[in-house]
């Protein structure tokens, strides 16, 4: 029996941080149909059950297309199971207005809720955390070790640091209760680890990374399970790209697989371009790195410029902007280089080149990089080139 284990989905998210208006509302609509998508991926691989654990929704008043989206594929697919439990982002809003909840859409509360598959041989149990529950909620829980039990939380570890405020976890607290598998939500990097002897808990990451701190690869985690296998003793290591039986006391078997599933990757690069006298030759070597890194046509890529360069190197970053804006979805670009001067080379000089340099050197208000700032400005300036 498969589950698919998602989380942080953020759906509505408003995407301005780094993209202009129309990108950003192109962006929306890409995170949605990746919903779309995980559901089509579901019905098409036999996947029963589809565990949401939190976040769902980025905003509270969602639009009327994305919730009429999420229920139509919901209510579109009868023959999968959807497992919601609510995350710090979200409310019951995007029900408002039904008659009844979808029979296939099982719902959580503020104390747990146990729900059974495959004929009570797997249970999913969930409880939405509070500051009125947050001490209760582990001593409350219980469940049967006899069987497979999936249980679902949102919030974040304590060694975490997420901006967002959501409720802790503690992870001590579970161990030794009968989870086989810890369904989590809030962290937005994929991270598997064992709990305990018996179990494994998982952050599946979001599913679109939506800015520069969510680079590499986003997607879902597919559990499969059989109830009638045998016991398959854990490998030394959890990789997330390969399947991981876990050893339990009973007869089952069951691996993890993640699934890479975003529609664009972001990319975070850093690119030395230290000594460059050119323009072309930077974009000649930032190119080279995005090319080792993978990037493609549908990347979004911020490139950060790294080095010392020649205070009088050309360097025009609208041009190198515009380049590479040309080759993918989205770019930008931090310049964190630092100015490199030999004053000896001007101290002798008798240009009017030279003569400024000395003026600025001798300016005792100004620091070392502000000198270099100047004397950049100002030496594009004598040139007749414009000044950047």
């Amino acid at each position: 029996m498969k589950f698919i284990h998602c989380a942080d989905l953020h759906l509505d998210s408003k995407m301005s941080a780094n993209l202009d208006k129309e990108r950003a509302k192109e962006r929306k609509g890409e995170i949605l149909h990746t919903l779309e998508r995980m559901v089509a991926y579901a019905g098409e691989n036999q996947v029963a059950a589809i565990l949401i654990a939190g976040d769902m929704f980025d905003v509270k008043n969602i639009s009327a297309t994305t919730r009429n989206t999420v229920l139509h594929q919901i209510m579109g697919h009868p023959e999968i199971t959807f497992y919601y439990l609510k995350g710090n982002h979200d409310n019951d809003n995007f029900l408002s207005g039904l008659t009844e909840v979808p029979g296939n859409l099982k719902l959580f509360s503020s104390r747990w809720t146990t729900y059974e598959e495959a004929g009570g041989a797997i249970t999913i149990s969930g409880i939405e955390l509070s500051a009125e529950n947050e001490l209760s909620a582990y001593t409350s829980l219980v469940i049967d070790p006899g069987k497979f039990n999936i249980v679902m939380l949102h919030g974040q570890e304590a060694k975490s640091a997420v901006k967002d405020k959501a409720e802790m976890i503690n992870l001590k607290a579970l161990r030794n209760k009968g989870i086989d598998y810890l369904a989590l939500g809030h962290v937005h990097a994929y991270k598997m680890e064992r709990l305990d002897a018996r179990g494994t808990y998982c952050y599946p990451g979001c599913l679109e990374g939506r800015g520069f701190d969510e680079c590499g690869e986003h997607g879902f985690v597919v559990l499969d399970i059989d109830v009638g296998g045998k016991s398959i003793a854990p490998p030394d290591g959890l990789a997330a790209t390969q399947s991981m039986p876990v050893e339990i006391s009973r007869p089952v078997k069951c691996s993890y697989e993640f699934v890479p599933f975003a529609r664009r990757k972001l990319y975070t690069v850093e690119v030395d371009v230290e000594g460059a006298q050119t323009t072309a030759e930077m974009m000649e070597r930032v190119g080279e790195v995005l090319e080792r890194a993978g990037c493609t046509a549908e990347s979004m890529v911020k490139i950060v410029l790294t080095g010392m360069l020649d205070v009088e190197c050309e360097k025009d970053l609208a041009y190198f902007l515009a380049g590479f804006r040309q080759r993918f979805y989205y770019v930008k670009v931090y310049d964190e280089t630092t100015l490199k001067i030999e004053v000896s080379d001007y101290m002798l000089d008798e240009s009017l080149k030279g003569e400024y340099v000395r003026q600025v050197m001798a300016d005792d208000s100004l620091s070392d990089e502000e000198k270099g700032y100047v004397i950049r400005y100002g030496l594009q300036a004598i040139a007749g080139e414009e000044v950047q």
